[in-house]
């Protein structure tokens, strides 16, 4: 069993960075709430949140969280502001142990392969409250500037934001190698249609090529027909 904590940064009267129409504390919740949707399809993992809607929890306190359940990892989720522009991840910048290193890296670079296009800022290291006072691996993602016209626009992108839960939910399959449930099955109720026509489902539009691959292999493996169109 894998114990991993989902901290959705901000919240309550603390809106985080406001800018372009959007507030961090939003974006972050519903990132975070897709990464825990995405990870129920896997064996073994038992999800916990610091939040699951709009209040306030001291940073301490989302620390506390985490070492009272004694979890094997922790991951807090970000929107940057200060005028630049793409993504980055921190680890705390004292003591930390080789495999937190190793997570972020794999972590980080899966991010930067599922929103593709982004400036890559680099993975770095800093004195924030949730890294330092957690005891087991922790990574801090800082996805994109609020503040920034163009990067606001992908941040109202339903897909987009799909897009950067997936690149969490990869980077956490391979760095703690978790695997999907074998028999996963989605129902679905329809009325009968008139004709025997085909269902079409579009689930995913990704700006690498490679990240479409993986996903259409998944979904070949589950029985599904798959092509991928370049628009």
């Amino acid at each position: 069993m894998v114990r991993i904590v989902l901290d959705a940064g901000h919240g309550g009267h603390d809106p985080g960075a406001v800018a372009n129409g959007l507030r961090e504390k939003d974006l972050t919740l519903a990132i975070v709430k897709h990464i825990g949707r995405m990870l129920a399809e896997y064996e073994g993992v038992e999800l916990h949140y610091t939040r699951t809607d709009d209040r306030f929890i001291e940073l301490c306190e989302r620390a506390e969280i985490a070492n009272k359940l004694k979890a094997d990892f922790f991951i807090s989720v970000h929107i940057n502001a200060g005028g630049g522009t793409g993504f980055e991840s921190y680890v705390y910048n004292g003591g930390v142990s080789a495999a937190t290193i190793a997570y972020q890296n794999v972590i980080h670079q899966e991010i930067m392969k599922a929103i593709g296009g982004v400036q890559d800022r680099g993975k770095k290291r800093a004195d924030y409250a949730v890294l330092r006072e957690t005891h087991m691996p922790a990574i801090l993602t800082e996805n994109l500037f609020i503040d920034n016209k163009n990067d606001a626009a992908k941040l109202k992108s339903e897909q987009f934001m799909l897009q950067i839960a997936y690149g969490h939910v990869v980077g956490l399959e391979k760095a703690l190698g978790l695997k999907k449930k074998e028999n996963i099955t989605v129902q679905q109720q329809v009325n009968q249609p008139s004709n025997r026509g085909l269902f079409k489902v579009q689930i995913g539009a990704f700006s690498s090529e490679d990240n479409a691959k993986r996903l259409a292999r998944e979904a070949k493996r589950k029985g599904f027909n798959v092509y991928i169109v370049k628009e």
